[in-house]
């Protein structure tokens, strides 16, 4: 069986050229959004997941996020963990027996030249 070609983000993405970053969603807020974009907690994570649906750059920093292999954090919409988006993510504990609807996170739309990364 044949592997897919590695997709090689560097050509497409110079690295030096981050000014698509002013005019993204999360730059507006200055440091004051960090934590959203940085938290463990689900409401926070799902608030930052929706502030990147609406994003005009969404492409662009899940890119450089993927390129980067960010530890940790939302990033153009997704999640991230080690490296690696995550699919879900659910609360610290035991799972209840029935689903919360407060911890659903929204699905945001991985662009089509980035799902197989």
């Amino acid at each position: 069986m044949l592997a897919a070609p590695e997709y090689n983000y560097q050509e497409d993405l110079d690295e030096d050229d981050r000014s698509w970053w002013a005019t993204a969603s999360c730059a507006t807020g200055g440091a004051g959004l960090a934590p959203l974009f940085f938290s463990e907690e689900l409401q926070d994570i799902a608030a930052a997941k929706r502030m990147c649906a609406e994003c005009p750059v969404l492409a662009q920093c899940l890119e450089g996020a993927l390129m980067r292999r960010e530890p940790w954090g939302v990033w153009g919409g997704q999640l991230f963990l080690n490296g690696k988006i995550l699919t879900s993510k659910r609360r610290r504990g035991r799972p209840p027996k029935v689903a919360r609807p407060e911890d659903q996170l929204p699905d945001v739309a991985i662009p089509e030249h980035l799902r197989s990364a």
